[in-house]
């Protein structure tokens, strides 16, 4: 599906960007011409800042040739944190004493709803962990029609685990829009060491299920990696190279590439990121991916700082979410 062993080659040599290769590649981005990967890389090994400052620039450009000054905010609306997996890092793992256990009626996620629109949002972005006797497809489908229904959110997506084919076409059926799933990090090994209990230590079919969701008849779909799993060179080019596979393969590039940054949840079992992403080094990677994918939605999670987040608004990012917790209700 992906050349992994290309993209781990390409990530651990040591590139040093010239003032010459950096204009030339920008040059090219900013005409819309696809860049290789070997100029992705060059772009990714960026050090200075004025460097950083010419690929904000470009960024900049680029973005508003596709999206013009448009914003979209949008809120996660968490509806359960009862999850069957076993993630190193995350705070809904299976087992976790400190988290409380929700999954919210129909009533509870509809007064969630209404909140949100009186906050003036229309769209929302329903949050589920992995349990399917818990919140599976009859479940979802219940939430989408009582929030289309009974309160003024127009656009629902969804990040979820990843299904079966028949399953999203049930989904897709009821107007879900995005469907999202984050592969967490590209590098197998490091996937297998952090996912070790339930159906998400399936590598291979977390990594195929954006082709489950295009057969399903979701257009549009959503991927991303947490930053600070693994390298973050490796894991941005395979992120581009996902991208390129779903437009070589299905006609489309992912709607949206998110990048959360690891934190802290509390009783997880990684406390520290193995691989930490300082703030240069993020800015740079959402305005590699604006460069690489132009038309995709970069989206910043209600993770990062509010003066963050407005500035990254200027190296490419999209889409955001703020002012949202991830506990259900």
């Amino acid at each position: 599906m992906l050349n992994f062993a290309y993209i781990d080659e390409l990530s651990k040599q040591k590139f040093t960007i010239t003032k010459n290769d950096l204009e030339k590649i920008l040059s090219k981005a900013e005409d819309f011409v696809p860049l290789s990967f070997e100029e992705i890389t060059l772009l990714l090994s960026i050090e200075k800042t004025e460097d950083l400052e010419l690929l904000r620039d470009t960024a900049l450009k680029v973005k508003k040739r596709v999206f013009g000054d448009r914003i979209v905010l949008f809120a996660p609306l968490y509806l359960s944190n009862e999850c069957v997996n076993k993630c190193l890092y995350c705070g809904f793992q299976n087992g976790n004493i400190y988290e409380k256990r929700k999954t919210l009626t129909k009533e509870e996620a509809l007064a969630e709803a209404k909140f949100l629109e009186k906050r003036g949002f229309k769209r929302a972005l329903l949050v589920l962990a992995e349990n399917k006797i818990k919140c599976g497809v009859d479940y979802i489908k219940s939430i989408v029609r009582e929030l289309y229904d009974k309160s003024g959110l127009r656009i629902l997506h969804i990040n979820s685990a990843p299904m079966e084919v028949d399953e999203l076409k049930e989904l897709k059926k009821e107007g879900l829009g995005v469907f999202q799933v984050f592969q967490e990090t590209y590098h197998k090994e490091t996937f297998e060491k952090l996912h070790i209990k339930g159906k998400k230590s399936d590598f291979e079919y977390r990594l195929t299920c954006m082709d489950r969701a295009i057969k399903a008849g979701f257009n549009d779909v959503g991927i991303g990696c947490l930053l600070g799993l693994y390298d973050y060179k490796f894991d941005v080019l395979s992120t581009i190279a996902h991208s390129r596979y779903l437009k070589e393969n299905f006609g489309t590039y992912p709607h949206t590439i998110s990048v959360p940054r690891f934190r802290y949840a509390k009783g997880a079992k990684i406390e520290t990121p193995p691989y930490p992403v300082n703030n240069f080094t993020f800015k740079k990677i959402v305005a590699v991916y604006r460069l690489a994918v132009p038309t995709a939605g970069i989206v910043i999670s209600t993770r990062e700082p509010a003066t963050l987040r407005d500035e990254i608004l200027y190296y490419g990012a999209s889409q955001i979410s703020a002012e949202s917790k991830t506990s259900p209700g």
